[in-house]
């Protein structure tokens, strides 16, 4: 029996200058954090759409995965353009809230998105 396929495609925000933060990011996190993270965006990737507690509608076309790791939480926030899931803003939570700068990262990122279209 062969494994389903992805009804995803996931793929790392990349500037114009051709840095991938998402990436870099995960690169910088402890070898199981990092595996932590790896499995739950999979699981968003094979199992679209999903809803709390691993994925959060933050707004229009903007989530957030829930990464539960040793004593924090690593928000990895995304959004989706044509069966493709960018990812493209990645932290350590320290509070309950999302902070408004990560939050404005993400926007952020996500405008620079639809301009290059």
């Amino acid at each position: 029996m062969s494994n389903p396929p992805p009804i995803l495609i996931v793929k790392f925000f990349r500037t114009e200058t051709g840095i991938e933060p998402v990436r870099e990011w995960l690169i910088d996190l402890p070898r199981d954090d990092r595996k932590a993270v790896g499995t739950d965006i999979r699981t968003v990737q094979f199992g679209w759409p999903i809803g709390m507690p691993v994925v959060r509608k933050m707004e229009p076309d903007l989530w957030e995965v829930r990464i539960d790791l040793k004593e924090k939480i690593a928000p990895v926030l995304f959004t989706i353009e044509a069966h493709t899931m960018v990812l493209l803003h990645g932290f350590i939570k320290k509070s309950e809230k999302t902070p408004a700068a990560d939050l404005e990262t993400a926007r952020q990122r996500k405008a620079a998105l639809k301009r290059k279209r």
